[in-house]
């Protein structure tokens, strides 16, 4: 089991203002902030799997890694179609609108962006539609 994944972060107040909608879209919420540190998860308060959203320790400008994609588990179609408009509406770059994708199989549906910063995320559903 994955215990957290960090993201890099451009402008931390960008930045968090993208992950505060569009996680909010799966029920997670920000549980710390420490200066340019954040952290998010489900229960909104640190236990279990989280995301921390940063500025790289090196100092060095934050960039996505080519191959490289971070995927949430939606719960519902609807979900990943709430988080991709979230997405779009906070800064975010479209790489796949919500839809289909049946070469992954027949109940795959997926969406697929990037944050302010350039990192590649998905949200995908594999239940069937209700």
């Amino acid at each position: 089991m994955i215990g957290y994944v960090t993201l890099g972060a451009t402008d931390m107040e960008v930045s968090l203002g993208f992950y505060d909608a569009v996680l909010a879209t799966l029920g997670w919420k920000r549980f710390a902030r420490h200066g340019d540190f954040a952290g998010y998860g489900p229960g909104g308060d640190g236990s279990g799997q989280t995301v921390w959203v940063c500025k790289p320790f090196d100092g060095q400008p934050a960039r996505a890694g080519n191959g490289v994609m971070l995927a949430f588990n939606g719960e519902t179609r609807q979900q990943v179609d709430a988080l991709h408009a979230a997405a779009m509406a906070n800064g975010g770059a479209d790489e796949g609108a919500p839809g289909l994708r049946d070469h992954y199989g027949p109940n795959w549906y997926a969406a697929y962006l990037r944050d302010p910063a350039g990192n590649k995320l998905a949200i995908v559903c594999t239940r069937p539609a209700d």
